[in-house]
């Protein structure tokens, strides 16, 4: 089906839902943005990567990333709660579901371009979009999914856990079970090493199929020297609890080998790219110029 067409279809199916005239997906040389007031939003995805074996690859991390546009369009221009990085939950959702619909369709129809569709794409979404909706998690993006192709078994919707959230996390086990029910996958991020009881429990009452670590949070946090033990005795924990650990932002060849050494089963970073390439860099230009409209 015609990448154009998709990208027609969701203009749209927004322009009804908001009874509106503005078309906030745009088709350029081969890629799709999404225009969100003075933001314009597009797609980066990173490899996941065996561990073991950093060939090969089995999914993609789809990222965010926001350049200024100044045209007005669909949504409220008060963007400063839907990017920030000290989030907070807001009486008034409406803005934070539809920007986080809108990012996640961008990057949806951005990973048909091109990657091939047997793979696994991890989306992260926004602990007030789960807050937000309050029943159906997931029905609104699975007719998307639908749309263009995929099933929910391949989307791994991705939480970031904060203590922000601490006195909300009851709400949001019940979104991520209603996103399971649906047949979608689970991953839980943290910014740090998880060592206390009471965390291991809560993952294990959510039972992901990933849990996710960032190596630039952890050197920023812990002793080096103590590095290899901590993580050595999380990815035991996690996989017990049936779930596979993910290293990302790895950016040297000293976190590569931590990485491998201490059991993590998949990694991501631009220190793979570097050394190995960056496959979508390696098939974009072909793709763009005799694909750029199909999938």
């Amino acid at each position: 089906m015609p990448l154009q067409y998709l990208v027609e279809y969701f203009n749209d199916r927004l322009g009804r839902e908001h009874r509106a005239s503005a078309r906030p997906f745009i088709l350029e040389d081969g890629k799709v943005s999404g225009i969100f007031g003075p933001i314009r939003v597009n797609t980066l995805l990173n490899p996941l990567r065996n561990a073991l074996r950093p060939t090969e690859i089995f999914g993609h991390v789809a990222q965010i990333q926001v350049n200024p546009h100044h045209s007005p369009q669909l949504y409220a221009n008060d963007l400063e709660p839907l990017v920030s990085d000290n989030p907070v939950v807001v009486e008034d959702p409406e803005s934070i579901i539809n920007f986080d619909r809108l990012s996640r369709t961008v990057h949806m129809l951005n990973y048909l371009t091109i990657v091939h569709l047997d793979g696994e794409l991890f989306l992260e979404v926004d602990p007030r979009h789960i807050l937000g909706i309050k029943q159906d998690h997931g029905a609104y993006f699975e007719e998307v999914i639908r749309q263009c192709g995929l099933e929910t078994k391949n989307i791994v919707i991705v939480l970031a856990v904060s203590s922000q959230y601490a006195p909300y996390y009851k709400e949001l086990i019940k979104g991520l079970e209603n996103y399971h029910n649906r047949g979608y996958q689970i991953a839980l991020k943290f910014d740090y090493i998880v060592r206390d009881v009471e965390t291991f429990k809560l993952i294990a009452e959510i039972a992901p199929q990933y849990v996710i670590q960032s190596a630039r949070n952890i050197l920023a946090r812990v002793h080096s020297d103590e590095l290899f033990e901590q993580l050595s005795q999380f990815n035991a924990k996690i996989s017990s609890l049936g779930a596979q650990s993910i290293l990302e932002q790895v950016e040297d060849i000293k976190f590569a080998t931590l990485a491998k050494n201490s059991g993590f089963d998949w990694v991501a970073g631009d220190y793979y790219n570097e050394v190995l390439g960056d496959p979508i860099s390696q098939v974009i230009g072909s793709l763009y110029t005799s694909n750029a409209n199909h999938y």
